[in-house]
């Protein structure tokens, strides 16, 4: 358990080495902007320095923007969440200082696509190692506590607003590039991980007590025992579903591994729930 916890600090860490990089040597020169906190803080730093000429670095503020996110996640989400989120910011922050901001390409469009690429392979891995990067993560963990609506929703709203203000107070073609990066992203996170909220899993299993034990120890959700037979080896078995929020997924997949290497595990999107859905505690 103990090197499972510290391979998983290590991929956070990898994660903010991704997305310091991602920034500094690709996004922040061209004036192309990342998602979430990251973009928001990026597009503070240049205003600061472009029209106020106060230099604060997006590292900086990225730090601050996450301080009351962090606090609330805390209080309301879960330590252990919070704990690596803290070391993702922490580790982030540190590195955006450490890297020099310069620009390897003059090109916007390979900055653009590039930028987006290595950012979102450091969250794709970080949420593939059941941790986050904070910000907006937290909030949609906080949001989906609250009520069962779509969170791709606010994020949706905040990449919005980022779009919009990088037209307005740039040009129209860095917020066309800043979509470019979005869209990246979005395709390469998916790729590695998911950014859909919830999830529902099928398991067939011929474990199925053991492995709903080792699920409610873990987490709490609801589960549906559905009798199954294998079509070849005719070999009686169980089919386990539940909803899980896309956080859970690294927790279910080890709980799975641990009580039964051979389960035959389905992962699909859940665009929407009617009924009870745990929220809080």
């Amino acid at each position: 358990m103990f090197f499972i916890e510290i391979r998983r600090i290590m991929v956070v860490i990898l994660g903010a080495v991704l997305n310091a990089i991602s920034l500094n040597l690709f996004l922040i020169k061209a004036n192309v902007y990342a998602s979430g906190f990251t973009g928001v803080a990026q597009l503070i730093s240049s205003v600061f320095q472009d029209k106020l000429g106060i230099g604060i670095t997006t590292g900086v503020l990225l730090f601050i923007l996450n301080i009351p996110v962090i606090i609330l996640g805390w209080l309301k989400v879960g330590k252990g969440f919070t704990i690596y989120s803290m070391i993702s910011v922490i580790f982030t922050t540190l590195f955006l200082e450490i890297i020099p901001v310069q620009q390897l390409s003059t090109d916007i469009l390979l900055n653009a696509v590039f930028g987006g690429v290595i950012g979102a392979v450091g969250v794709g891995i970080t949420l593939k190692w059941g941790a986050s990067t904070g910000g907006m993560d937290i909030v949609a963990m906080l949001l989906s506590r609250i009520k069962d609506r779509p969170i791709g929703t606010y994020f949706f709203i905040l990449n919005g607003m980022i779009i919009i203000l990088a037209g307005l107070l740039y040009d129209e073609e860095k917020a066309l590039y800043t979509i470019v990066t979005l869209y990246v992203s979005t395709r390469v996170i998916d790729a590695i991980h998911t950014r859909h909220e919830k999830l529902t899993a099928m398991i067939i299993t011929t474990k199925a007590e053991e492995l709903q034990q080792a699920i409610h120890a873990k987490m709490v959700r609801g589960i549906t025992q559905v009798p199954a037979k294998g079509a070849f080896t005719k070999q009686d078995k169980d089919m386990l579903i539940m909803v899980i929020t896309r956080y859970e997924l690294y927790d279910l997949e080890h709980i799975i591994k641990d009580v039964d290497p051979h389960a035959f595990t389905n992962i699909v999107q859940t665009t929407g729930i009617f009924g009870f859905f745990r929220r809080d505690d």
